[in-house]
């Protein structure tokens, strides 16, 4: 089933989405908000399924769905880690800051801890307050979690993934060197994220989730130009079953809990870093990737980061090229 937060109050309203997201129906009789559904999932989402199955056959009453009104799917969360899955994209973000990656990184996978308090809502604008911090997108997937106990191993807790979204994780990339350098992670580099307008049960994924990975094409777009269209389910070093698992090695985990991929991110067909679009290759899900592959390849990073005006676009299709969880498009904003 597909679900979406309507805007209205802090945590908005729950409405279930028909598959072609074009219809949607008001559940808070069943659930006020999309955390109290995950607060009690096991109770809840037999009723919920019960009206999806209804909006589907159209044997309920609905009302046109519109992304526009949508909050993301938890406007706000109890919890928001994001992972860096793909370490094609951790070599290339430190070969942007003059870092090597260690050889660790292929062990256990980097994660930080996001401000969950606010989340911007799919097509809200990205407020900029000065260009030269180096504004980025970050096309992201993201999983939401049931309770997890403390230790539980990466293929148990793949049982406790509810709902799969997609994320723009944005960067402020002029802020990051000096924050890592502080040794204390991400914070004023990391303003709010944005997440899909409907998240999804695995199950409406079909062949395409393995219960750990997500094997379809991740687009995004800067001003209608295609940034990137990498295959979310390759060069994943680190499925979701381990990014939880990592996430709960020393602490429970509850429902409600957002876990990030990090940034999708494929390697070209020589193993090297890939190419851009416009030269045939996957392109790149942020724009900080293709600015260090043209700085190794032409001697300069010639793309800008994101401006005012400029619109960003993320979305995945499915194999009949429909949209699954609607799309992120927002505008940059000068604050």
């Amino acid at each position: 089933m597909k679900l979406a937060s309507l805007k209205g109050g802090r945590d908005g309203r729950l409405a279930v989405v028909s598959r072609d997201l074009t219809r949607a129906a008001l559940a808070d009789d069943i659930a006020p908000t999309l955390q109290a559904a995950l607060d009690d999932w096991a109770r809840v989402s037999p009723l919920l399924l019960a009206l999806y199955e209804l909006v589907e056959a159209e044997t309920t009453a609905t009302f046109r769905f519109r992304e526009r009104d949508c909050a993301s799917p938890l406007p706000r969360a109890f919890q928001w880690a994001d992972g860096s899955a793909y370490l094609n994209h951790v070599e290339l973000v430190r070969k942007a800051r003059g870092a090597d990656m260690p050889a660790s990184f292929r062990d256990e996978p980097l994660m930080y801890q996001g401000g969950s308090d606010a989340f911007l809502g799919p097509r809200d604008p990205i407020p900029l307050l000065d260009e030269r911090l180096g504004l980025d997108l970050e096309a992201e997937i993201a999983v939401v979690i049931d309770d997890v106990p403390m230790g539980l191993g990466p293929v148990a807790v793949r049982e406790s993934i509810m709902l799969v979204m997609l994320v723009n994780d944005v960067t402020l990339r002029g802020l990051v060197p000096d924050e890592i350098a502080k040794g204390f992670g991400f914070f004023q580099s990391k303003p709010h994220s944005a997440f899909s307008p409907v998240a999804v049960t695995p199950d409406e994924l079909g062949s395409a989730w393995d219960g750990g990975r997500l094997s379809l094409p991740l687009l995004s777009s800067v001003d209608g130009a295609p940034l990137g269209r990498p295959n979310a389910g390759a060069d994943m070093n680190f499925d979701f079953g381990q990014l939880i698992a990592h996430a709960a090695r020393t602490r429970p985990l509850s429902a409600g809990t957002i876990i990030g991929s990090g940034t999708v991110s494929n390697r070209g067909v020589d193993g090297g870093p890939g190419l851009p679009i416009a030269k045939g290759g996957l392109g790149y899900s942020c724009l900080v990737e293709q600015r260090t592959v043209e700085a190794l390849t032409e001697g300069e990073a010639r793309t800008p980061f994101l401006k005012a005006g400029d619109i960003v676009r993320i979305e995945m299709l499915d194999e009949e090229r429909h949209s699954i969880f609607g799309a992120i498009e927002q505008h940059v904003e000068a604050r």
